[in-house]
């Protein structure tokens, strides 16, 4: 392929090409000459132009593919506008002869398109210099439409479109021939051809003005007839047509029109609604031509028809804009409804009708209030809606209030309104829902009056308002919580009061099941009261439903939804009432089978009609309860749900006789009943219901072939049925789309009712599928069938074998004896159950049976496979290859891929091809492939060949689809075969036409499992490898320029894939640019940013992957792209201002799609992390922008409290009212979501700033380095900003926003507290900011502020409060003040807070608030602590009215409510230690709750207190210790301990006769609590306790240990200190963080303290008793006496000692015997400790070293002698492996000098020998400032000791070794002393040598000691001899005595060498091993 890089084709290498090849290398060329003409000079261009010319227009005879044309027709097109133009009109002249051939061939078809596409690249790019020829080019253009088959029609339409845009206004004279043209290819029936017209029309209308004014009418008539019979594709491209020509209709200016030819008449907004109106209404028959059933008003308007206008409206209304909307919203809102009002009963005649349009009006409602309004115009359309409702109602009240009743309800009226209404209440829920809490304005306005309207309409004759009303009232709740209960008050009183009114009944349960529905998205729930209220009147309307016949219906219906309903709100709830439920699910049903005969007998079709509601009801209300409460589905639970199920399924079989009986009335509420039975059958386990599992399965093969179904709806059954892969292939409308909500009944077929809430008022309480939307459930007739299918699955899998195979046949039979429509139906219905029947027994790894079972399910599934229905034939597939998947046989398998093979080859027809292809890909789906390879290759080669089959895209299609799912499957078995399945992917994407994009879509899904299956190969340098990888590239080139959405989509995430297995290979700018393209070029009509919802997920996925790794260069393709593009590119989000990431903050604000918005987050996210540190201010003021937008509407009541300093007040202004500089700003009108998310990006850029470089948060380094370069941006430098972006969002209307605003504000007040103001000495830079916190926080506080946002306000504040950043006590007072004013409001306990939320919600608030107060005190008394002062305990008035803040001016603050603090601190931890208790001792908890939560609560409030109970520990452990355990008696008032009996604070209710415990009790039991608490949190550590938990209950721990009484409790309880001891151990083991381990080890200090306090004391008191005489005999304390030792797990000392070698063990794994000793450990050089090392290690020691006062002196101390030698080695050590600087510090080095020299006074000789050794190494250290200060003061002593030697002969070895190792030490020092001292050291030496040396005749009688000590002397002396010879020569010279002892000597050794040599070798021996064994020891 580099061959094709070059400017001039390369013919030489094109000729050798195979044909497949060649098309390949064109394409090549063309994409590299596009690239390379825009980059080469005009004068190279020109140079060449002649030959290139020629080359382009050569291959136009070689047949190019639609790919290879629309390229070749851009390069010459751009060959043209850089080169010399001259020869362009014999380039147009030649392509007009092509045009004009008379060759009708097909292969000449290529030829002649290529020249239709070349005609239009070159008038567009070349425009008006065309200008004198376009006239012939368009005639002859027009001329070859006449003849031309779809393909030449689509491309001449385009053709046309371009001529158009590309000369303007210069067109003109060709205008109106267009347009005549166009109008036909519109109703075209190749949709290709009418999407193409449309867009050829869109073009035109720019420049036609008779488009838009005279012919404006004909232009909608065809456009609606365009839309009948149309698809999606020709919908979205007509109606933007349309909308466009009636929008520009409205608001063009005609220019030059009055000038030019008569005045052009200006269209009114009325007429064009109406025009609109009649097609939605009429049709495409217009308004002239109404025929004869037209006026009769029987003929219905295709669904298309009215789908595609709805489509227009939406594009018409986002044409004209938002702020269009805004004006004419009454006016556009009133003509929406009239829609479905009674003056037009055509769209409203049945009730299937209505119910399309109403989906319709909803849609287009949604779509533009919804879509383009901001928060604050969308509240006003809500009060235009409500106005709308009141309207409708007044109307209906006149109606109703009417005297003749009777005569009134059943008129015209009631229904003229119902579906105005209905629409009206859907929309109105829909903007509350969406506008979430910052709709609370609007619904406090009292004279818009929502609720009051809303409520009111509850009442309405018609349910479907009813409904409406009570879904409205739902999204209310929803939207604002705090609406959620009174609204419940309100409708439940209703309901009670109005209980005789049969709207009224049913009106109100509906609202309160929608209420109740609610309460699982509003996290702070419902009082719990409300349960009991709502299950009381349920018993009470079900008990009185059979008093008034009128109303039995509807109170039978009410009281089982009111339960059903109360079922949602989970186990909690419903326990308390599951018994009377239970009670009356037994009743509803007779208890035997003969009641249920004598019953059938009795009653009429009323009596049964309310007997089906009762009992299908009660169904319902046990499937909710199984569904919603799965954990109280106990054993004993399920048999009482039981009994009554057989009746339930006897009454099933014997509906159809009752329904002969007593006819039609019943049929509704029977087909109810089964549904209600099936829904549960299919939650409830099969064995449940075992024993009628035979009769079940006969009711469901009768539902299934029951003669009155009479459509064939395969689209609500069969999706769930086939695989999601292979839906893709099928119809778009399967997919996801923004039209789904009105694009789905058109996938139901015309005779079929969407979904509507009307069908089953019991879904009002369940959660939507799809979103937030309202619910849809479909028609009972289709619902049954659909759980029919569903249940059959379930019961043919449970029952025996030869029912299954009796049923089946039955099945079989059905189909076989019924024809035509019925047969299709049944079909369905019968393939469906039995694929449903495959999915379970394949689920559930079972199955089929014996053989004969076998047969009737092949055929069925063999049937289904040859149906004409698609979607049947994608099922059976999926069915076929379940078959082998449970038979689970392999020749059964290769029979079944056999029957396909030998189908495939034999059948001709379309169907039995594509259904059978299908069939292969899923056999090899389940079956991971029929692996052999010979299978594959067959497979393969079948597929390859019906692939290419052109006759049938159909084929090509499902075919192409297969063999994708095979490459799949297959993975590394299908490398063989990827080269040639590449060569034809590219084939056919270079070939097939574009109007056939379901094909170019499977051969996107080929490409795609291709990349995935060469995977990472893709990365390789071979020939082979790289071949591949380009021809993927090329398809994917190929596929980018396909005009189809969904082909575009496949394109990219084929990129995406190959970005990911070859990232070297991508080009990531054209990649960039081109998602950029996608995503912004379509959004200038905001409902319609690209069409397709699918293809943005693709360019968002692929995005996201790209900026995982590569951000920065993703953002800056980003804007390149906008900077060089043409302006129309990027015409909504301007790129170039606030780039990529702007545009998709904007994309974020505009989308609704769940999965969408998501994967825009985690872009965003990936590029703050990577980017935000670089590009600081840029991120800091896209955040900003995107909160102050909404600023106007908001935060503009807030500006007085913004006091900074003059300087910037301006700035301040500005933030606020930033609309009027003019200047557009770049985000209008966010919603809240958005505005939440760039709160959360604050916190996250800040977050990123925290790892990042440390002037972010050091104001001065910032300001220094800013001026050195000012390109230089910190965080710290916006700090104004981050607090104004806080200030904004906690003041906003949003709780959402409310809650990210003060998150933000936590994390500034966390990070920036610390930083100190450079200008102003002693203050911190956060100081000036006092007065904005203050105005945040100050709101959270108010009455009507919901609890989380309270709960989060109490955290700031107490994080401000101990940040010390104000240092003004006045100051700190408001902040503080809040606090106050919540601790008043929670002191009365659970009952205080407000009753709108559940229990819970207020044991959140509460915990939150003494929470902060905990936090407050504890910083209160650190800092107290840090001044050292004694704790006050009174409250002083002075230091608080002086002003400034002292250091216990803060604990003065906490002071006075301390009492009141300390006392709900305790109660607080008494409720944690309850709940906290395992779960059997449930039984003993108190019945009424704990303070602070509620009994029925509990489950809910424990996470509450899990988030605060440890610093409120810690809190309450700091005020024990600070009354020191001892509480001031009320009498006395002065403490006192030894009065038993004195009442204390704690024990109030002594008068009510309770014993009185003694303050030693209190305090015992307070101990115990924090005690306890602490234990029971360490000892089993939860995963997910915070680092914060763990420090506090350590810290609290410490505290507790801080005074003599709880030491005093733990020293003389043992067991107790061990189990704190053992505990602690767990956690330093499972805490790696050395904070924690540190606050661990100061516990374990302190329990040792404890004990030493225990024994000491213990000991005193022993001395006390015994009197001082008898002191010999005193008894020994202390562990380890009357134990014999330390005893494992009884032991205090033993814990201690594994705690601490624990922790020394992990810092110095070389003390470890196990480690250093084995074999296969090399032992490693020791490790520097850290910091943190260090200091663990040094507390590990304190606690060691104060072991042995704790144990009895037999285990304390067994040998001194040997701690002396201990000791030594230690300081040894410690001075020769410690740095110098510690070790010459004079006080240290004094203490060891002294040591030493203590040490060598000793007598026992072991430790004078290691002393001499010890030293001998420290003399010997090289640095003199360590060894000489010992050296000096040590030398005299050891000369001293060694002079006595002499005097006192050595009697043993022992001595005989301190004598050598003294003189080693003497040696040593001579050879390192200086030169001047040496002399004298030598002189020293030698006299104690020789003193030891004998004469010859002292030498035979000398014992051996004296003997070896001559030897060595005399060796030595030899050595020193010649070493220092003048030295030694002075010193004999100047004593005789000396000299003659020697010579004397030498003579007696000379005589007797023989016998010594062996000693003296083995004296140097010893002496060698001792110093060898010295270093290994210790060294």
């Amino acid at each position: 392929m580099e061959l094709a890089h070059s400017l001039l084709l390369n013919e030489e290498a094109y000729n050798q090409l195979g044909e497949v090849q060649k098309a390949e290398f064109i394409f090549d060329w063309l994409r590299y000459l596009e690239k390379l003409l825009l980059a080469t000079s005009r004068s190279d261009v020109r140079e060449k132009q002649k030959t290139l010319v020629e080359q382009l227009l050569s291959l136009l005879n070689s047949s190019p593919g639609p790919p290879t044309r629309k390229l070749l027709a851009k390069n010459l097109a751009i060959l043209y506008s850089i080169g010399d133009t001259f020869s362009v009109y014999e380039t147009i002249d030649k392509c007009n002869d092509l045009i004009r051939s008379k060759d009708d061939s097909p292969s000449y078809l290529p030829t002649k398109l290529a020249a239709v596409v070349c005609l239009g690249s070159l008038y567009k790019k070349l425009g008006r210099i065309l200008g004198n020829t376009f006239t012939d080019t368009v005639g002859n253009i027009l001329k070859a439409m006449k003849s031309a088959e779809s393909q030449g029609r689509y491309e001449i339409m385009l053709s046309l479109q371009n001529i158009l845009s590309g000369l303007g206004a210069a067109a003109t004279p060709c205008h109106r021939d267009v347009y005549k043209a166009a109008r036909s290819c519109l109703t075209d029936r190749s949709m290709a051809v009418r999407c193409a017209a449309a867009k050829c029309l869109l073009e035109l209308q720019n420049e036609a003005i008779f488009m838009w004014s005279t012919d404006l009418d004909s232009v909608a008539t065809l456009c609606f007839k365009s839309f009948e019979g149309s698809n999606y594709d020709v919908r979205i491209s007509v109606s933007k047509l349309l909308g466009t020509v009636l929008a520009k209709a409205i608001i063009s200016k005609h220019p030059g029109a009055a000038a030019s030819r008569q005045s052009v008449r200006r269209v009114s907004l009325e007429e064009v609604l109406e025009l609109l109106g009649t097609g939605f209404l009429r049709g495409s028959s217009g308004f002239l031509r109404a025929s004869g059933d037209m006026l009769k008003g029987t003929s219905s308007v295709s669904r298309d028809v009215r789908v595609g206008v709805t489509q227009a409206y939406v594009v018409f209304v986002s044409t004209l804009g938002g702020a269009w909307l805004e004006k004419n919203f009454a006016a556009f809102l009133s003509h929406t409804l009239s829609l479905v009002s009674q003056s037009h009963p055509k769209a409203t005649q049945t009730q299937i009708d209505a119910v399309c349009s109403r989906r319709c009006v909803s849609f287009i409602l949604r779509a533009t209030v919804g879509g383009l309004l901001g928060e604050k115009a969308q509240i006003a359309a809500a009060k235009d809606i409500c106005q709308a409702i009141w309207k409708l109602k007044k109307v209906m009240d006149a109606v109703m209030s009417d005297g003749n009743l009777e005569t009134r309800l059943g008129s015209a009226d009631v229904a003229a309104s119902q579906h105005m209404l209905v629409c009206a209440l859907q929309e109105l829920g829909n903007l509350i829902h969406s506008l979430g809490t910052t709709a609370a304005p609007l619904l406090q306005d009292s004279s818009a009056g929502i609720l009051d309207n809303v409520t009111s309409v509850t009442l309405h004759p018609s349910i479907s308002v009813r409904l409406a009303a009570a879904w409205c009232l739902h999204c209310i709740a929803v939207a604002l919580p705090a609406y959620l209960t009174p609204l419940l008050d309100r409708c439940l009183e209703r309901l009670t009061v109005l209980k005789s009114s049969p709207e009224a009944v049913t009106g109100f349960s509906f609202a309160v099941a929608a209420l109740l529905g609610a309460v699982k998205h509003c996290p702070l729930g419902i009082p719990h009261g409300k349960g009991k209220i709502i299950m009381t009147l349920a018993e009470d309307l079900l008990c009185s439903a059979a008093q008034n016949s009128r109303l039995s219906a509807q109170r039978t219906q009410a009281g089982w939804l009111l339960i059903a309903a109360l079922m949602t709100l989970g186990p909690a709830f419903v326990s308390h009432h599951l018994a009377r439920v239970l009670l009356l699910w037994k009743c509803v049903f007779p208890v035997s089978p003969k009641d249920l005969e004598t019953e059938k007998s009795r009653g009429d079709s009323f009596t049964w009609q309310v007997t089906l509601e009762g009992r299908a009801g009660a169904l319902c209300a046990i499937k909710s309860f199984v569904s919603h409460c799965g954990d109280l589905l106990t054993e004993e639970v399920i048999q009482h749900l039981l009994p009554p199920l057989p009746c339930a399924v006897d009454l099933l079989t014997l509906l159809s006789s009752i329904l002969k009986t007593y006819g039609s009335p019943l049929k509704t509420p029977s087909v109810v009943y089964r549904q209600r039975l099936y829904e549960l059958l299919i939650l409830l386990p099969p064995e449940t219901y075992e024993g009628y599992l035979c009769a079940v399965l006969r009711e469901l093969a009768a539902d299934l072939t029951a003669p009155d179904v009479q459509v064939a709806a395969s689209t609500f059954l069969l999706p769930r049925l086939c695989h999601q892969d292979d839906l893709l292939m099928l119809s778009p409308l399967l997919q996801d789309t923004d039209h789904r909500f009105i694009e789905e009944q058109l996938l139901l077929g015309n005779g079929i009712a969407c979904g509507s809430l009307e069908y089953d008022p019991y879904s009002i309480y369940e959660k939507d599928v799809e979103g937030d939307s309202v619910p849809k459930p479909l028609p009972p007739t289709l619902s049954v069938i659909s759980s029919a299918v569903k249940l059959f699955g379930v019961v043919c899998a449970h029952v025996g074998e030869a029912q299954r195979l009796l049923i089946l046949e039955r099945l079989l039979d059905s189909i076989k004896h019924t024809k035509g429509a019925r047969q299709q139906v049944v079909q369905l219905h019968v393939v469906s159950s039995v694929s449903s029947f495959l999915k379970y027994v394949a689920g559930s790894k079972g199955h089929l049976g014996p053989e004969e079972m076998r047969r009737p399910v092949l055929a069925l599934v063999m049937g289904a496979l040859e149906s004409p229905n698609p979607l049947l034939r994608c099922a059976a597939a999926e069915a076929w290859a379940r078959l082998a998947q449970v038979v689970d046989d392999g020749a059964f398998t290769a029979a079944l891929a056999q029957v396909s093979f030998d189908k495939l080859k034999s059948a001709r027809d379309a169907v039995t091809r594509t259904g059978h292809s299908l069939a292969l890909g899923s056999l090899y789906r389940y079956l991971g492939g029929i692996s052999s390879s010979q299978h594959l290759n067959s497979c393969v080669g079948i597929l390859y060949t019906l692939s290419q089959d052109s006759t049938s895209p159909d084929v090509q299609t499902w075919a192409l689809h297969s063999l994708s799912l095979i490459i799949d499957s297959a993975g590394p078995l299908y490398y063989t075969h990827a080269e040639p399945t590449l060569s034809l992917i590219i084939m056919l994407l270079l070939n097939v036409p574009p109007t056939h994009a379901e094909v170019h879509q499977s051969l996107g899904r080929c490409l795609n499992a291709l990349i995935t299956t060469l995977g990472p190969e893709l990365q390789g340098n071979g020939t082979s490898v790289s071949t591949l990888r380009t021809s993927c590239l090329l398809g994917c080139a190929v596929m980018q320029d396909n005009p189809d959405c969904l082909v575009q989509a496949q394109a990219i995430s084929c990129l995406q894939q190959l970005h990911m297995f070859a990232p070297r290979h991508v080009n990531l700018s054209s990649l960039v640019s081109c998602l950029c393209e996608i995503l912004l070029d379509n959004s200038v009509l905001v409902n319609l940013c690209s069409p397709y919802l699918l293809l943005r997920r693709a360019v968002l996925a692929c995005l996201r992957q790209l900026v995982q790794r590569e951000a920065a260069e993703v953002s800056e393709h980003a804007v390149m792209l906008a900077k060089d593009s043409r302006e129309e590119l990027t015409p909504d989000a301007n790129i170039r201002e606030v780039g990529l990431e702007g545009a998709l903050l904007t994309l974020l604000d505009q989308e609704t799609d769940g999965r969408l918005c998501h994967d825009i987050k985690e872009t965003l996210n990936h590029m703050l992390t990577s980017m935000a540190v670089d590009k600081l201010s840029f991120w800091l003021k896209l955040c900003k922008d995107v909160l102050a937008a909404s600023a106007d509407f908001t935060t503009v009541t807030c500006v007085d409290t913004m006091q900074e300093e003059e300087g910037d007040k301006g700035d301040d202004a500005s933030v606020l009212t930033i609309r009027n500089d003019g200047r557009p700003h770049p985000f209008t009108n966010p919603r809240w979501a958005t505005r939440v998310f760039a709160a959360e990006c604050v916190c996250r850029i800040i977050n990123q700033c925290e790892n990042a470089h440390s002037a972010h948060f050091d104001i001065a380094l910032a300001q220094e380095m800013k001026k050195r370069d000012s390109r230089n941006d910190f965080l710290v430098l916006h700090l104004a900003d981050l607090i104004r972006m806080a200030f904004m969002a906690a003041t906003d209307h949003s709780d959402q926003l409310r809650l990210s605003g003060l998150e933000t504000l936590l994390v500034v007040i966390r990070r920036f507290a610390a930083i100190p103001e450079p200008e102003f000495p002693g203050h911190v830079i956060l100081e000036q900011y006092q007065a904005n916190v203050g105005a945040a926080l100050r709101p959270a506080f108010t009455s009507e502020t919901p609890p989380d946002v309270t709960a989060k306000a109490c955290q700031v504040c107490s994080a401000w409060i101990a940040s010390g950043v104000v240092s003004d006590l006045n100051d700190l007072r408001r902040v503080h003040q809040l606090l106050v004013a919540s601790l008043t409001k929670i002191q009365v306990g659970k009952e205080a807070l407000s009753h709108l939320y559940n229990e819970s919600a207020s044991t959140m608030e509460i915990l939150a608030v003494l929470k902060a107060w905990a936090e407050v005190y504890i910083i209160a008394v650190e800092r107290h602590k840090n001044h050292k002062q004694p704790l006050k305990t009174t409250f002083s008035e002075e230091s608080v009215g002086n002003g400034s803040i002292s250091s216990d001016g803060l604990l003065d603050l906490v002071h006075a409510d301390l009492g009141t603090l300390s006392r709900l601190w305790l109660a607080a931890l008494q409720d944690f230690a309850l709940l906290t208790l395992p779960s059997e001792f449930a039984s003993q908890l108190p019945v009424e709750g704990g303070a602070f939560y509620t009994a029925e609560t509990s489950e809910n409030a424990k996470s509450h207190y899990y988030n605060s109970w440890a610093f409120i520990l810690h809190a309450t452990a700091l005020w024990l210790t600070s009354t020191g355990f001892v509480v001031a008696d009320p009498d006395e008032g002065a403490p006192n301990l030894s009065r038993p009996v004195t009442p204390t604070s704690m024990c109030q209710g002594s008068s009510s006769g309770a014993p009185v415990k003694s303050p030693e009790d209190v305090y015992t039991e307070r101990f115990h609590l924090i005690l306890g608490i602490s234990v029971e949190f360490l000892c089993s550590l939860r995963s997910d306790a915070t680092m914060e938990s763990i420090t506090a209950c350590l810290h609290a721990l410490q505290a507790l240990l801080d005074v003599p009484w709880p030491r005093s409790k733990i020293g003389s309880d043992q067991d107790l200190g061990i189990e704190l001891l053992n505990v602690l151990h767990r956690v330093i083991l499972t805490r790696e963080s050395p904070s924690i381990q540190l606050a661990s080890l100061e516990v374990v200090r302190q329990v040792i303290c404890a004990a030493q306090e225990h024994v000491k004391e213990k000991r005193r008191s022993a001395e006390v008793d015994d009197g001082a005489a008898e002191k010999e005999t005193l008894p020994e304390f202390g562990e380890g006496k009357d134990t014999g030792g330390l005893v494992p797990g009884k032991s205090l000392v033993f814990a201690t000692l594994e705690l601490c070698v624990c922790i020394l063990v992990r810092q110095l794994p070389e003390l470890n015997p196990k480690l250093t000793g084995s074999p296969g450990v090399k032992a490693t050089k020791p490790q520097m400790l850290s910091e943190d090392g260090s200091r663990l290690v040094s507390a590990a020691l304190v606690i060691l070293s104060e072991l042995p006062a704790v144990c009895s002196p037999e285990v304390a101390g067994t040998r001194q002698e040997l701690d002396e030698v201990s000791l030594l080695t230690a300081v040894t050590v410690f001075t020769l492996s410690t740095s110098p600087e510690v070790t010459t510090i004079p006080c240290l080095q004094k203490r060891c000098i002294e040591k030493f020299k203590a040490t060598l006074e000793i007598k026992d000789p072991m430790v004078q020998i290691k002393t001499y050794q010890l030293l001998l190494s420290i003399f010997q250290y090289p640095n003199p400032a360590v060894s000489y200060p010992y050296i000096y003061s040590l030398v005299a002593s050891i000369v001293e000791k060694l002079q006595e030697i002499d005097k006192r002969k050595p009697e043993d070895t022992t001595e005989l070794q301190i004598f050598q190792e003294g003189i080693k030490v003497l040696e040593a020092l001579v050879a390192i002393a200086e030169e001047q001292h040496r002399s004298q050291l030598v002189a020293c030496l030698l006299p104690i040598l020789i003193s030891f040396l004998l004469d010859e005749n002292a030498l035979g009688s000398a014992t051996s000691i004296m003997r070896n000590l001559h030897d060595f002397a005399l060796q030595n002396l030899m050595q020193i001899g010649p070493q220092y010879s003048s030295v030694f020569k002075s010193v004999m010279a100047s004593s005789p005595a000396l000299k003659a002892r020697l010579e004397a000597a030498i003579k007696g050794n000379q005589e007797s060498v023989k016998l010594k040599i062996p000693t003296s070798k083995h004296t140097k021996n010893s002496g060698k091993n001792s110093s060898i064994q010295l270093k290994t020891n210790f060294l």
